[in-house]
């Protein structure tokens, strides 16, 4: 069985167990794709049960761009206080709404090389803003797609852009964009790093 084959395997299963999954993430669900984006910068290590009632408590207190980058620092920073970094969070999240409304008309940019020069986008954010706001194929690679690539022997990397390159490689282009909601509901319910025990759990 070729690595190819080996995704289609392993994806099906998990695609069957978490497809159905109700449970939403930091980046899904959002009104305006600005908030997707600025949600999405907020739950870069932390958890999404954690960054979603604070994303929507900032969208409550500044419900548009235009308010947002007026924001004062101290007081986004007051409703970050339970997220990581959240000093580098509420700088982040004021200069790139600054940036949105000034350089791209409040427009959030469709274009990768655009978004990861925004402060606090890394190549994760970008490909998720560009799948979950645009429709657009991408691999969006988190600790937890990243983990459970290599220990299931899908790949083997050592970080999470190679991790997307080899997954890019060996994954058809229709399950891009899928790949990310499946492998974090899955992730998040296991806690080991043996292969066995991930089948295992596909496998209840």
């Amino acid at each position: 069985m070729n690595k190819k084959q080996l995704f289609l395997k392993i994806f099906k299963k998990a695609e069957d167990k978490y497809g159905k999954y109700e449970k939403r993430l930091a980046g899904e669900c959002w009104e305006y794709d600005w908030q997707t984006l600025i949600a999405t910068i907020m739950s870069a290590q932390s958890r999404d049960s954690t960054t979603i009632p604070i994303a929507e408590e900032l969208f409550r207190e500044y419900d548009g761009l235009d308010k947002l980058v007026n924001a004062r620092y101290k007081d986004v920073l007051k409703i970050f206080r339970g997220l990581n970094y959240n000093k580098t969070k509420a700088r982040h999240v004021i200069m790139t709404a600054r940036i949105l409304l000034e350089e791209f008309n409040g427009r959030v940019p469709d274009v990768f090389d655009e978004l990861v020069k925004l402060p606090g986008v890394g190549r994760k954010t970008a490909n998720l803003v560009l799948t979950e706001c645009y429709g657009k194929d991408g691999i969006t690679v988190d600790t937890h797609v990243h983990r459970l690539a290599n220990v299931l022997g899908l790949i083997k990397t050592k970080n999470s852009h190679q991790t997307e390159l080899e997954l890019m490689r060996i994954a058809p282009r229709e399950y891009w964009s899928k790949i990310n909601r499946i492998f974090v509901l899955w992730g998040k319910e296991i806690s080991g790093r043996e292969k066995n025990k991930l089948l295992i759990k596909l496998g209840e």
